[in-house]
């Protein structure tokens, strides 16, 4: 049996000890992090750094202290010990300071805290076996975002997804890898994880490149206090530094700094929706006045890409079609970038099933200012029409791309042999001329969908509500940007419309 798996399984029924006392499986997700730390710790620190200090916790505040305290005063140590790591002044350790920053226990009872410390003592963690933390670690994660349908009020990114995503991008040692838009850190663990298995986990590289891989390579924002604290503990635990990741909104100025510019790879699932209001950043000059997310976000890869970096963005379907900015934003990217590939992904792999999704593939030209489009075609892969109904009881699997990696090649850039599969097949080719003539609209479709609707398999009122949300978020997304676009003067006339 897979050991992180079991763990999981076993981890995840515990929280049936806190439900009854009103707590959501954030809040256990969140408990577990601060108890699978000290857990941690107390068996030698950062897993795979090749390091010997371990951070610095407090001897009273250590498991073993944890473990050996009486039912009456447990609870009360543990609360303390919250607040005392979280202090800087105390913990000298940043990451250690990042994960307990304004930590508090939901924790009532001294008899369900002693409970799980041991429950979790009393798990098989083989020592041979380091990595089962961090695989437990996102594991908890993934079962939280499945229950409650989205991860930390944001969607949540297939693991499968992920995976494939990385295989295509190849991400290298010694290039520069980032998420503007980092969640619990899915992407950046998958693409350390790819350039660990070639490099005999960094042991085949000299000593200073295995510590640019282990502190600088991989970087990042995070905008939501909660989930970034996740984002450190799940890094942490995959024995990854953590201090070139920022709690920050990449639409601020915070996300034009130096650290995230010139990026080798961009790999990322930027946030849906309407955002709290327009970028405050003044390079963003296309989108600058666009209250969502998925355009300034799209623009912030472009920018933040070295010349000849590679991104792979998961944007809902409207970036792919709307006027006004939307469309000024695509001309935007094919004119400095070489978008080679769009995959359309199944609904219902979101725990929204209304939300439509795709990946844009794409490659900022090495011309700083080209005088012709970069982006000579655009290949589509159509893995949407006649796709099953994915969901809890047919979840995404890896076998379900295989059709789509095969077409893609094995050329990060896009650059390998492809085969245009005519009307009938699902991988057709688009030549930015024949782009052009449908007013930069990328929203191109060719088959006939005669299988049943991906929602007809919805049967929890979770799912059902889900997926009205779904609708109902995308609705008031086009509604907002028509509105934006009406405001700024940039709507125009659609097709077969007149203007006044």
């Amino acid at each position: 049996m897979n050991p992180a798996a079991d763990l999981v399984g076993r981890l995840w029924r515990l929280c049936a000890l806190l439900r009854k006392d009103g707590v959501t499986y954030h809040q256990y997700v969140t408990e577990l992090t601060y108890l699978l730390f000290l857990k941690m710790e107390s068996e030698g620190g950062r897993p795979r750094r090749n390091r010997e200090e371990a951070a610095p916790i407090p001897e009273r505040y250590r498991w073993g202290a944890l473990k050996a305290a009486s039912e009456t005063e447990v609870l009360q140590r543990y609360r303390q010990a919250l607040i005392d790591l979280g202090d800087q002044s105390k913990v000298t350790d940043s990451s250690v300071v990042a994960i307990f920053q304004n930590a508090s226990t939901i924790v009532r009872e001294p008899a369900n805290l002693r409970r799980l410390i041991d429950a979790i003592d009393g798990l098989h963690w083989f020592s041979e076996e380091r990595d089962a933390y961090g695989d437990t670690y996102e594991g908890l994660l993934q079962k939280m975002a499945e229950e409650t349908k989205r991860g930390a009020g944001q969607y949540f990114t297939p693991r499968v997804l992920i995976e494939v995503m990385v295989r295509l991008m190849q991400p290298q040692p010694g290039e520069v890898i980032q998420d503007p838009a980092a969640g619990t850190g899915g992407f950046l663990i998958a693409a350390d994880r790819h350039m660990r298995a070639a490099t005999d986990d960094y042991f085949a590289l000299s000593p200073k490149q295995a510590a640019f891989q282990l502190d600088e390579a991989l970087r990042g924002l995070e905008n939501v206090a909660d989930t970034f604290r996740l984002l450190r503990m799940n890094l942490h635990l995959h024995g990854i530094d953590p201090s070139h990741l920022d709690l920050a909104d990449t639409l601020s100025p915070s996300g034009a700094e130096a650290k995230f510019k010139n990026a080798d790879l961009i790999l990322t699932n930027p946030p849906f929706g309407p955002a709290g209001g327009p970028p405050t950043r003044d390079d963003l000059s296309i989108t600058d006045r666009v209250s969502s997310y998925q355009l300034p976000f799209v623009e912030h890869c472009i920018r933040a890409l070295k010349p000849g970096g590679r991104a792979a963005v998961v944007v809902p379907d409207n970036v792919l079609f709307d006027d006004g900015r939307g469309r000024a934003l695509r001309q935007r990217l094919m004119n400095g970038c070489d978008l080679h590939t769009i995959l359309r992904l199944p609904t219902g792999i979101f725990y929204a099933q209304g939300v439509k999704t795709n990946v844009l593939f794409f490659t900022r030209s090495e011309d700083e200012a080209p005088a012709v489009d970069a982006t000579r075609a655009v290949w589509i892969y159509d893995l949407r029409t006649g796709a099953p109904a994915y969901g809890k009881t047919n979840p995404l699997k890896a076998a379900d791309f295989d059709g789509f990696v095969a077409a893609f090649g094995d050329d990060p850039h896009g650059r390998a042999p492809r085969t245009d599969e005519g009307e009938t097949g699902r991988f057709r080719r688009f030549t930015r001329a024949e782009i052009a003539a449908r007013g930069d609209n990328l929203d191109i479709t060719w088959l006939k969908d005669t299988g049943a609707d991906a929602e007809e398999g919805l049967s929890t009122p979770e799912e059902i509500a889900a997926a009205i949300e779904g609708h109902l978020a995308a609705a008031l997304g086009e509604i907002r940007t028509l509105m934006e676009e009406l405001d700024s003067g940039m709507a125009e006339p659609r097709v077969g419309e007149a203007a006044e």
